[in-house]
């Protein structure tokens, strides 16, 4: 038994399907597959359950696909540790950041990583909160940004990055547009537009929501913050967005159609931060990221009214 032969096992657990797993193991199929029968025959049992419409796993095989993925986390940390004694922050870094940050934040990061880490070579990818701490807890990435709490925090390292206001956003003759000061309070018997499921943003809109009374739009769920833009602009209802994602100005709302409103203090808010495996060697690089994103003018602004 070797580590190729387990990576080939955990492949297919993730795919389901050989000829994927064996994309992504940059092997041909019938070497996978063949390797994994090598595998059954050392351990004696039967990992996978072969069929013409799909790839499943046994319950013996599940269970050793999920020691196979410690074992393989644990020896990419040794290859990592032996990188970051030499330069820690140089090679690649698999990044997994949300969707309602990677758009807004990344067109900053970008070049920061340029001028501050130049060794470092990110590797990005954009997933909803669950993909990326499914991702990062085996070893498909090796850092993700994402809302904070959730979940299973305790199974992560994190530091935080910034806490981001939520602006009203309201479509031109809404009456709290008109309004130069707003509250939390004043979204009472409001309908608000929100996220379908699956955003962490969605459960924090929400948690406002039902604090002061306001209730969901629920004959319309957006797929993502761009969309709940254009329906706010369009008229259909209020909604509330990210201070980053509301000032953007990548899809400008022209003729004043969309007004944005600030909350008068305490504003609700959300908290972004990084997150790394305990005990990864990853550790001083992912540190220094933080630090890059945390001096980011674009960020420090958001303490700023």
């Amino acid at each position: 038994m070797n580590l190729r032969d387990l990576r080939y096992l955990v492949a297919v657990a993730d795919h389901r399907h050989f000829g994927r797993a064996a994309e992504a193991c940059h092997v041909s199929q019938p070497t996978l597959s063949a390797q994994l029968k090598k595998l059954e025959q050392f351990l004696g049992v039967q990992l996978v359950e072969r069929s013409s419409k799909q790839i499943m796993l046994t319950a013996i095989g599940d269970d050793v696909a999920r020691r196979a993925r410690g074992m393989l986390n644990l020896a990419d940390d040794i290859v990592e540790v032996a990188r970051a004694a030499s330069d820690p922050f140089a090679g690649d870094l698999r990044l997994g950041i949300i969707p309602t940050v990677a758009p807004y934040l990344l067109p900053y990061l970008a070049p920061a990583f340029e001028r501050e880490l130049p060794r470092l070579r990110p590797l990005l990818r954009e997933e909803q909160t669950a993909a990326c701490l499914e991702k990062l807890r085996n070893g498909a990435i090796d850092v993700a940004v994402i809302a904070v709490p959730f979940e299973g925090a305790d199974a992560f390292a994190q530091v935080a990055l910034y806490d981001e206001p939520f602006v009203l956003a309201a479509p031109a003759g809404h009456p709290l547009a008109e309004r130069s000061a707003i509250t939390l309070e004043d979204l009472a018997d409001e309908r608000v537009l929100l996220l379908e499921e699956g955003h962490c943003l969605r459960d924090q809109a929400l948690s406002v929501c039902q604090t002061v009374g306001a209730r969901e739009a629920r004959e319309f769920r957006a797929t993502s913050l761009e969309t709940l833009r254009q329906m706010a602009a369009a008229g259909a209802g209020i909604t509330l967005l990210p201070q980053m994602a509301a000032l953007a100005d990548a899809n400008p709302m022209g003729n004043g159609r969309l007004l944005l409103r600030r909350f008068s203090a305490p504003e609700p808010r959300r908290q972004v931060a990084i997150l790394w495996r305990k005990g990864s060697a990853r550790e001083p690089t992912v540190r220094a990221i933080a630090d890059v994103i945390r001096g980011l003018p674009e960020v420090r602004a958001l303490w700023e009214r």
